[in-house]
């Protein structure tokens, strides 16, 4: 399965509601990056995704996006093809 990555604060409703829906697919670890207590990590987090909102939401090397892109991903059926991809 590939490594997951969010970009996150503390007490993001749609941060918890992502986590939620990856743990469901099957992800047993999500690296967490906590914008709120990291401000360089919010500035790369900008940088990388051009996006100022949480959760920012990295599959392999696929950015996904935040927590509707994830379940638009989902409803089409990609989220898990993703999950599953060869590294």
């Amino acid at each position: 399965m590939q490594a997951v990555k969010m970009y996150t604060t503390a007490v993001c409703p749609y941060c918890i509601r992502a986590k939620q829906i990856l743990q469901s697919k099957g992800v047993t670890h999500i690296e967490e990056v906590r914008i709120d207590t990291q401000p360089q990590a919010r500035d790369h987090m900008m940088k990388i995704t051009g996006r100022r909102t949480v959760p920012q939401i990295f599959i392999g090397d696929t950015h996904v996006g935040g927590c509707d892109d994830l379940m638009a991903l989902d409803s089409q059926g990609g989220l898990m093809a993703l999950l599953n991809a060869q590294a």
